[in-house]
């Protein structure tokens, strides 16, 4: 488990989707064991739209439709109800695992299965749905460094989970909680279960007040898991239990089984979308400033917006070529820096100061499927982090980008990750905004892949036969100007603790080295 990069970092995540297995809490009452359920494959896996807090939003859930959990499987049957098929007809397709959960060791194990990843420094809640406690909506959000936000939190998640199951008429009938914080220096795993008791207390009496009632709540720090309903110390005593190696549950066998992934923690995540720092920043940043000076007057001519932007979709296109040419191994961070090395100074501010119009950012979201969306998301991940400096905000271009991408390639979790990071550097960008609304609201993005389509082809065809009125150049410039430096750094988005950035070197895994700086490599 790691920290959270941003723990004073709010932000709200739920999801509404049912799950094929049925977590039930050691703790007493315990239901009675149920039948075989149903096919769990028809369900959607559907997140309801959080009211977010002021300072940022972040949605977290898994990218399957269907999550098995748990020690026990059982066959599942293809079809509501099973039938015997003769030995001379085709069989039926292989039965889903079913998992029960039973134990809140089990319940522990299974958190970053449920989630994608697991949550740094987050409060997790989740519903249970039905006598059998299915899987449904899943709500997470930074834990407030601030203790006194603590109960306008809790009652806000409380509210968020269980009304958006009332609107999809299914309201929960029992809710699991999670917090999972890294003990900060001088501190222990015990140290921090105290610390936050008082949060999960107030949780638990924010669900009670709405007649949902916490089976679980689990603190998990530092290896270890305590529960705050248990009181029995024979199951669970005082100094924590033990988390389970990764990988060596029957929930991960399951988990595998599926094809359900874990994608590390969400630290990890956010650091391949934080930009630079230390003297490659400052680098990146003098070359923005000289490509911003360029690039203004250009737009201001007659018929510049248009050239800037068949330029810009020009150079984008050839990078995504070159990434997807030369496809690196390895770590996520080995991977990270070959895809820096990849592309100089000078084409990362073009591409980052020309993504900043909304046409030309609109007819680059068409990369997002087929075998261009890999190179075009490595791209995109590649020019957020390239945003140094008071450059931070120009980052929610390829970062909103980058979680559609995710979106449309299945990868759910990374798509909230992206976009979460997209809106806490501008919560008012509209695009970001929607596909933030679409994946709460489990939509298919398929349809706004078409009329995405259909209308870049649309003002494409009228920006060749019109030419573009002389208002807009003046906007659209304005938009590509630098924003005023803030006074003092602390605000801005940073890398990894102690991070200055990959190397500007690597190979190319035949012995020969590719770099990333302006001279060392020409255009393609």
């Amino acid at each position: 488990m790691n920290p959270h990069s941003e723990p004073s970092k709010r932000s709200t995540d739920s999801n509404s989707a049912a799950t094929p297995s049925a977590p039930t809490p050691s703790t007493p009452p315990r239901p009675p064991e149920p039948p075989a359920p149903a096919d769990p494959r028809g369900a959607s896996d559907r997140s309801a739209e959080s009211s977010r807090p002021a300072d940022s939003a972040d949605t977290t859930t898994p990218s399957t439709p269907t999550q098995p959990a748990g020690s026990s499987t059982a066959p599942d049957p293809s079809g509501p109800t099973h039938s015997s098929a003769p030995s001379d007809e085709v069989p039926a397709p292989p039965a889903e695992a079913q998992v029960t959960l039973r134990s809140p060791a089990e319940l522990a194990d299974a958190l970053p299965y449920l989630m994608g990843f697991y949550p740094d420094d987050s409060v997790v809640l989740i519903a249970l749905h039905g006598d059998r406690g299915r899987f449904g909506g899943r709500v997470r959000l930074g834990i407030p460094t601030d203790t006194a936000q603590w109960p306008d939190v809790a009652d806000q998640l409380a509210e968020c989970l269980i009304s958006a199951g009332q609107e999809r008429d299914a309201r929960p009938e029992a809710i699991l909680v999670y917090l999972c914080q890294e003990p900060a220096e001088g501190e222990s795993g015990k140290d921090v279960k105290d610390r936050l008791r008082p949060l999960a207390q107030r949780l638990r009496t924010a669900c009670g007040a709405l007649d949902v009632p916490v089976l679980e709540a689990l603190c998990l720090s530092n290896g270890h898991f305590w529960s705050y309903c248990c009181p029995d110390f024979r199951c669970c005593p005082a100094e924590g239990t033990p988390m389970v190696m990764p990988g060596t549950s029957v929930m991960a066998a399951a988990a595998a089984y599926a094809g359900m992934q874990v994608r590390g923690s969400l630290k990890e995540m956010e650091a391949r979308l934080m930009p630079r720092t230390g003297r490659r920043a400052a680098e990146q940043e003098k070359v923005l400033d000289a490509a911003a000076g360029a690039l203004v007057p250009r737009m201001l001519e007659r018929d510049g917006a248009a050239a800037v932007r068949r330029s810009t979709l020009d150079l984008a296109g050839a990078m995504i070529h070159r990434f997807r040419q030369d496809t690196p191994s390895g770590s996520n961070r080995a991977r990270d820096a070959c895809d820096d090395a990849l592309i100089t100074d000078a084409e990362a501010a073009d591409l980052i100061l020309g993504l900043q119009d909304r046409v030309t950012r609109d007819r680059a979201a068409e990369w997002m499927d087929g075998s261009v969306a890999a190179p075009a998301l490595r791209l995109w991940r590649a020019l957020a982090r390239r945003c140094a400096g008071g450059y931070a905000e120009h980052a929610v271009a390829p970062l909103t980008l980058a979680g559609w991408v995710c979106w449309s390639t299945d990868d759910g979790p990374s798509a909230r990750i992206a976009l979460n990071c997209a809106l806490s550097l501008d919560p008012d960008y509209t695009f970001a905004q929607l596909l933030h609304r679409a994946i709460n609201e489990g939509l298919d993005p398929e349809p706004l892949r078409r009329c995405l389509r259909e209308q870049n082809h649309a003002v494409m065809s009228a920006a060749e036969e019109v030419p573009a009125p002389a208002a807009d150049s003046p906007s659209t410039a304005k938009e590509m100007r630098r924003p005023t430096r803030r006074p003092g750094a602390a605000g801005r988005p940073r890398g990894p603790r102690g991070g200055t950035g990959p190397g500007t070197r690597s190979t190319d895994g035949r012995g020969r080295r590719r770099a990333g700086r302006d001279g060392d490599r020409s255009r393609r």
